[in-house]
């Protein structure tokens, strides 16, 4: 039986991506691209205008990847560039407005019923102003601190706190309608 390093085997794939070949960035494309357009999907509606960001954050990707020092996760790596692409896009795209709000309330958050699906869970964040989404992907999906994501967006962590304050109550609201459209009680 032998045993094969994935880790050396990862490194190897990268080591020849950085040297310009094509077999080397197809294989990492093909690994990683499902998973980063699912990323780039939470942030951006659209499926094809999500697929081209993804295809510009791979280009990103490439062109950089003489910089990954192999000092932890290569997956995370291709994740950071692929949220800092999208939050680009949209800048860009929408000129994304951030409500200069430094009040918020710390709730307690439900958890989402399992009876929903992905994708209706999907739909309900989808549904969200540009600058909630952002801010509740960010922080809820995603897992950045407050404080990094007011550096990444460039507004103060009050604003992003309370983004997500009114996110979650939106989400919430929503989520209460659905339930009792289910329910028959809407």
């Amino acid at each position: 039986m032998k045993v094969i390093n994935l880790h050396q085997d990862e490194k190897n794939t990268i080591r020849l991506a950085v040297e310009n070949n094509r077999h080397a960035q197809h294989q990492i494309y093909t690994k990683f691209s499902p998973k980063m357009l699912g990323v780039c999907r939470q942030y951006i509606k659209d499926l094809q205008q999500a697929e081209d960001v993804m295809i510009t954050a791979f280009m990103k990707v490439f062109s950089s990847l003489k910089s990954f020092e192999h000092k932890g996760s290569f997956e995370g790596w291709i994740r950071r560039i692929m949220i800092h692409e999208c939050i680009s896009f949209i800048r860009v795209q929408k000129q994304v407005k951030f409500m200069e709000d430094e009040t918020f309330f710390e709730e307690r958050h439900n958890d989402i019923e399992s009876k929903f699906s992905m994708d209706d869970i999907q739909f309900l964040i989808d549904s969200l102003p540009d600058g909630y989404k952002m801010v509740f992907n960010l922080y809820a999906i995603e897992g950045y601190k407050h404080q990094e994501i007011a550096e990444m967006l460039g507004i103060n962590e009050g604003t992003s706190k309370s983004q997500l304050s009114h996110a979650r109550k939106m989400l919430q609201n929503q989520i209460n309608k659905l339930k009792n459209y289910e329910n028959g009680t809407e």
